[in-house]
């Protein structure tokens, strides 16, 4: 009885990374988690890692997220470990994302805005069109 107690223990204090990015909302499932850790997206300790490498409470890893055009990189500190997926309030008790990683991506979010206020609202129409190619061949 006191070594099943023993086996429960030293199974909660360790848990494969797929299934915590699972656990901790990071992939919508454990096959996105697993392709993220494969394609070099999930780094531990500033490398990277295996699907299958046993992450405990207090590691930190380095997480992108998002497109190219939209990327994020959070820097998370495991706090706690779960094996179940739970709702929201439950997995961000799991981790706690940087001060540094937060005015990174803070700065970062400030910039895409700044990039998009350069865009017009809208696609110039027929005559707009004419007489930017006016203006264009008076200028040659």
């Amino acid at each position: 009885m006191k070594n099943n107690i023993d086996d429960k223990n030293q199974a909660l204090a360790r848990i494969r990374l797929d299934k915590w990015l699972w656990a901790a909302r990071f992939y919508r499932t454990r096959t996105l988690a697993k392709q993220a850790i494969e394609s070099g997206r999930v780094h531990y300790g500033g490398s990277r890692v295996k699907t299958s490498k046993e992450i405990a409470v207090g590691d930190e890893l380095t997480i992108r997220q998002g497109s190219a055009t939209a990327m994020t990189e959070k820097t998370v500190i495991v706090e706690a470990l779960s094996a179940q997926r739970g709702n929201a309030d439950a997995a961000q008790v799991l981790y706690s994302e940087t001060e540094e990683s937060e005015t990174r991506r803070a700065y970062y979010a400030e910039q895409r805005k700044l990039a998009n206020l350069a865009r017009p609202d809208n696609k110039p129409n027929k005559k707009e069109r004419r007489d930017i190619q006016r203006f264009k061949s008076k200028q040659d």
